[in-house]
């Protein structure tokens, strides 16, 4: 699978979770604020949190027991809201491609998106950068605060607070409305000359909210959001995702000022009077007291609604969710898990008395494998056609690295007794997962596919006596007697570049003589697809079909020694 598709399954993923997180949100709407702020939290994290890292890491544990057999239509539910966008690992081929103003432009996105992407990621984050730097300025120029009442209040809040660690207050000469700044070591500053604006009581609720802000690690939760939308800046939802943490975090300090005693009113008006005389915080990042919907806070300030603290049902409800976030993902890789690692424990009974494996060292150009009476000999041999003889699949279902086919091998192997052929199969998958630490799993996708149809006219096929096959043929000819229509597919998949499914509906065998230009050049005879309509009657159609593959997610190059 392309980068592409694990971004856009990343961002399905994503997008569902947050969506998930937002009809919860809406069940807790009469619970306190802090407890939907985690929520749309959770869900802006989530960006930075591929569940395909979760699912591969259980892909690639032990998984010894059989596959459920009740679980396919769950698994196959699971898995399309895992990864909904998946890549066919053999593309459909087209036999008469013509560039196109289209096919070039698509040949330029996997350039041009990074380029875009790379751009707008830097306009975001120059845009914050600049915030940034007005907001720096302004606190190199503060003043600290040596006495007064402002420190005064500061001080005996933070003990009722219980925060052990002092926080530096400053005064500034900005215009900007009090606030803390900083992550690790939090300053808070208040404008110069608030005190003659605001009362005590008034003072002291704005600093018991900007204290909430200390306490809460609301700076941290904004950088990584922030961080978040310079990585998403595409996508609509981390912006709206980014409002609903601002409105939600100023609630919960709302409920928490309130919670510590202060009068609604004095609170509401200390908030319009900060309003009126001082500009918002230019960074998300930098906590104030102004954010958020500023007419319904004061609503409900001066209402002073308690919040429901979270039921029982409702923990249950957030509690599940949860689970499923985590369990999903653990679950599907679980499923993903290749089942060929329980296999050497499985095979213990059926195994090879003596085996070499050894790479190919001589670069013949042939290649020799004989399987029989349970002794294996094979010289010159890809790992891709042992697995292939392995699983019974043909080299178009098994999917891989290219040095499957690249890099040669010589096994020699012997059973403890003769053994029938079809033995040797478990046995070889045995030894594969043993010397070569082989992983695979199976898959069952839609493929470009051929389909041998009947043609417009019926097939040119006489029906004969059934027996025993023979069959012969070379480079553009294939001479076979007493051949059925799924074996005549069989060996067309092997002389065609896509595998061949039997469709015709015709019963019965057939002798089949079949001529053709093995290399497409017309000068020297028809193609194999005109062959087949003219000779046989028959027809290859290009369609779409279910195909079962082997998929090798673990392979060492080099196999352990004998």
């Amino acid at each position: 699978m392309t980068l592409a598709h694990h971004v856009f399954n990343h961002l399905w993923q994503s997008t569902l979770f947050a969506m998930a997180a937002g009809l919860l949100t809406l069940a807790l709407r009469t619970n306190r604020a802090r407890q939907r702020y985690w929520l749309w939290l959770a869900a802006s994290v989530k960006f930075l949190v591929p569940f395909s890292l979760l699912v591969g890491i259980c892909s690639h544990l032990v998984w010894t027991a059989a596959r459920p057999i009740a679980l396919p239509g769950l698994y196959f539910v699971m898995e399309e809201i895992n990864q909904p966008f998946r890549q066919s690992e053999i593309p459909a081929v087209s036999r008469t491609p013509v560039a196109t103003a289209a096919s070039n432009l698509a040949g330029l996105l996997p350039v041009l998106l990074p380029c875009l992407w790379f751009c707008g990621c830097a306009a975001v984050l120059f845009f914050w950068w600049m915030r940034w730097r007005r907001v720096s300025t302004a606190l190199r120029a503060a003043l600290p605060f040596g006495d007064g009442r402002e420190l005064e209040i500061l001080r005996r809040l933070e003990r009722i607070a219980g925060i052990e660690k002092r926080i530096e207050l400053v005064s500034s000469k900005s215009p900007l409305e009090p606030g803390v700044f900083g992550i690790l070591r939090p300053v808070l500053w208040l404008p110069a000359g608030i005190s003659d604006r605001l009362s005590d009581a008034q003072l002291e609720a704005i600093v018991a909210h900007e204290l909430c802000h200390v306490r809460r690690r609301d700076n941290l939760a904004a950088s990584v959001h922030m961080v978040v939308e310079a990585i998403f800046w595409f996508h609509p939802l981390v912006w709206w995702l980014g409002a609903r943490l601002v409105e939600e975090r100023e609630r919960a300090c709302d409920e928490e000022v309130l919670r510590q005693g202060s009068d609604p009113e004095v609170y509401a008006e200390s908030i319009l009077k900060v309003c009126k005389f001082y500009l918002e915080s230019p960074l998300v990042c930098v906590a104030g007291v102004t954010g958020s919907d500023l007419k319904r806070r004061i609503e409900e300030i001066m209402t002073c609604r308690i919040a429901d603290k979270l039921d029982f049902g409702r923990k249950l409800l957030v509690a599940t969710m949860g689970i499923v976030a985590v369990a999903g993902p653990i679950a599907i890789g679980l499923m993903q898990a290749p089942q060929s690692r329980a296999q050497p424990q499985a095979a213990v009974a059926a195994s090879f008395e003596v085996a070499s494996v050894k790479p190919n060292r001589y670069g013949a150009a042939a290649s020799t494998f004989r399987a029989r009476n349970g002794s294996l000999h094979s010289t010159n041999v890809s790992l891709r056609d042992f697995i292939r003889w392995a699983y019974g699949v043909k080299d178009y279902q098994v999917a891989g690295p290219d040095w499957l086919t690249s890099q040669r091998y010589d096994i020699v192997a012997k059973a403890p007794a003769a053994v029938p052929d079809d033995r040797l199969m478990p046995m070889l998958q045995a030894l594969l997962a043993e010397r070569f630490k082989l992983a695979i799993h199976r898959e069952t996708k839609e493929r470009a596919v051929y389909a041998l149809v009947a043609g417009k006219n019926g097939s040119r096929l006489h029906e004969v006596e059934a027996g025993r096959e023979q069959s012969s043929g070379g480079r553009g000819s294939l001479s076979a007697q007493k051949m059925s229509m799924s074996q005549l597919a069989d060996t067309l998949s092997q002389r065609v570049d896509l595998p061949v499914l039997n469709t015709t509906g015709i019963e019965g065998v057939f002798d089949i003589e079949l001529k053709w230009a093995p290399d497409g050049d017309n000068a020297n005879g028809p193609s194999i697809f005109t062959a087949v309509q003219e000779q046989l009657g028959l027809k290859l159609e290009q369609r779409k079909g279910p195909m079962e593959i082997i998929v090798v997610d673990h392979a060492e190059r080099v196999p352990t020694e004998n």
